[in-house]
């Protein structure tokens, strides 16, 4: 299968579910996940700056694990790239350089108007919100989207979770139309009897 190439902007990986539901997608082949050090120091400190209760090793920790885990996924030599890109917000270039240094078609980010298409389309990458990006890999490989939906699941266990508690986090984490087709899905293959 030739999964995609996804860059992960930092607000997709800010909230933990929606982070550890990607992660098992990219663990899968579901689409191969591509970010940079400078993604991670941004979802890293606006994590921190708003949960005083995390500690920095802990998110050292997830960084290590993500990149060390998934393949080929950090990207580097894409600074040259930023000076000559155009975004509403420059602080944004970095991004979209990393985007065409990975020669990745996708952005998965919830921020869509600051990557407008028509700065996107010469690279020939759109930006996606998370939700649509769920959706497109479901329509993809149902099954194995089920699977990453299930391992996540299965790993909450401090404390485990019910089947709709976990839905309806993702839910909350802006997986709307993903959640309907994974309720139809585990509702399908895991009939309660």
């Amino acid at each position: 299968m030739n999964e995609p190439i996804a860059v992960l902007d930092a607000c997709v990986l800010y909230p933990a579910p929606l982070r550890d539901f990607l992660m098992h997608l990219t663990l899968l082949d579901a689409f191969r996940a591509r970010w940079t050090e400078e993604i991670h120091a941004e979802w890293i400190g606006n994590l921190l700056a708003n949960r005083p209760d995390l500690k920095p090793e802990q998110l050292e920790r997830t960084r290590q694990l993500m990149n060390a885990h998934t393949r080929d996924a950090v990207v580097e030599n894409y600074e040259n790239l930023i000076d000559a890109l155009e975004l509403p917000d420059a602080n944004d270039r970095h991004v979209l350089a990393a985007a065409i240094r990975a020669e990745a078609s996708v952005i998965v980010t919830f921020n869509l108007r600051d990557f407008p298409a028509k700065n996107l389309a010469p690279y020939q990458i759109e930006a996606v919100h998370p939700d649509a990006f769920s959706i497109s890999l479901i329509e993809a490989d149902q099954a194995t989207v089920l699977m990453a939906a299930q391992r996540q699941w299965h790993s909450l266990k401090n404390p485990p979770k019910p089947l709709e508690e976990f839905l309806e986090i993702l839910k909350s984490c802006g997986l709307i139309k993903t959640v309907e087709k994974l309720r139809f899905l585990f509702e399908e293959n895991f009939p309660i009897k």
